[in-house]
Order: structure tokens, then sequence, then C-alpha cells
């Protein structure tokens, strides 16, 4: 068994994309338009299925935001360098990110990371991590 994809509901399907594309570096690995069904979906990623997990956006046409909830945490995702993704995030205000927690050793340990959010308010941890690890 493995993880194939994780899926968000996203208020603005293009703007999503281009945040997860040109802000996290991810790949847009298809997309799929169900007019009849009122929906589309992106999968994006660093590489596709079986080898990698993917992330899921569907868009459902009139919905422009959700409510969160308590239960959901974030998604982490291992990068090289945790500082200098940061500063892209925020030398690109346009791609609708933020960073709500600047790159840092986590608290009583050495493992670098930060936080930021997408443009739908989704928090994703950034895990400082070797190229190939």
């Amino acid at each position: 068994m493995r993880l194939l994809h994780t899926m968000l509901r996203v208020g603005n399907l293009p703007r999503a994309i281009r945040f997860y594309t040109e802000g996290l570096g991810m790949t847009l690995l298809r997309t799929t338009e169900r007019p009849a069904q009122k929906y589309d979906l992106a999968f994006l990623g660093y590489g596709r299925n079986p080898e990698h997990a993917e992330i899921e956006l569907t868009y459902n046409y009139g919905v422009e935001s959700y409510e969160l909830g308590s239960a959901y945490g974030h998604i982490a995702l291992g990068v090289p360098d945790v500082a200098a993704l940061c500063a892209h995030l925020r030398a690109h205000p346009e791609l609708g990110g933020a960073v709500t927690r600047d790159a840092g050793p986590v608290q009583g340990g050495t493992t670098v990371i930060a936080f930021v959010t997408d443009p739908d308010g989704y928090k994703i941890e950034l895990i400082e991590r070797p190229v190939g690890a």
C-alpha cells in the first residue's frame, strides 16, 4: 500500500495551480474537466504516481471558499532550502501564499522548518531536506 494523493478543495483553480507550481515548484501533472458534474480537477506534484504522492486540487463550480475546520493540520513538504523558499514566496505576493512561521529550527530540535499557507488558507509545513533525501 502507498499514499497516492491528497485532495484539497479550492475556490479558484488557476490561482491555486499558480501557487503550487510557481510558488512551491510542483509540476502540473494533469487536469480533468467535468462540466456535467460541475467540477474540475488538477493533479500536481514533484513526480507522478506511483513513485510520488500527488496533490489533487478540486474546484466545485460556484464555490469560492470553504471552512477548513479544526481537524485539518497541514501538508508537509521536504525542500532543500526552507529559507530560500520562504524568501521566494515573500518576493511574489501575487502567488497568494503567506509565510506564517519563518525558517528556523523546530522547537527543541535542529531540523529547519517553516510554515506557509496557500491561497485558500491550507497550512503547509516546509521541512529542510537535502536534495535526494
